[in-house]
């Protein structure tokens, strides 16, 4: 900026204070000083929106390279996983049974329950002693069943 010493600046007080009078010159300093604040306040406006632009600049910047990157990681796993597909196929073709070593086991099937077999296993006179229910009752069999007797 402008290199204003303290006696340039008395020098220039000095003058104002001749040629506008000593009356005027408390209105002038204020009037001054305020138009000097708005421009500073203004300089300061646009370097933030400056560094703000900037700023946005390099976080899109970064954020391309981050999307390349993270393209660049997709498909290097796309093959990859391609490459591994392939092998995997080849390792578990019928060609490969005949390797040493190499089992084939069968697809697993889910074991089928024979609770029927089980509860039918239990002698009947082991269900009688034990309370087991040997026969299925509905509800209002059930019912009827435990329902206090009426006295005559």
């Amino acid at each position: 900026m402008i290199d204003l010493g303290v006696s340039k600046i008395a020098l220039i007080g000095a003058v104002a204070l001749i040629v506008i009078g000593p009356e005027k010159l408390p209105r002038l300093a204020r009037t001054i000083g305020t138009l000097l604040g708005k421009a500073q306040r203004y300089v300061a406006d646009v370097k933030q929106e400056v560094s703000r632009s900037m700023e946005l600049d390099e976080l899109k910047k970064m954020k391309e390279t981050v999307e390349g990157a993270a393209r660049d990681v997709e498909n290097s796993i796309q093959t990859n996983a391609n490459d591994f597909e392939k092998s995997w196929t080849e390792a578990t073709s019928d060609s490969s049974a005949s390797l040493p070593g190499m089992e084939i086991f069968p697809e697993y099937k889910h074991p089928k329950k024979k609770w029927r077999l089980k509860t039918g296993a239990t002698p009947q006179w082991y269900k009688a002693r034990s309370g087991l229910r040997t026969r299925t009752q509905s509800g209002a069999a059930r019912v009827a069943r435990f329902r206090p007797k009426k006295s005559a």
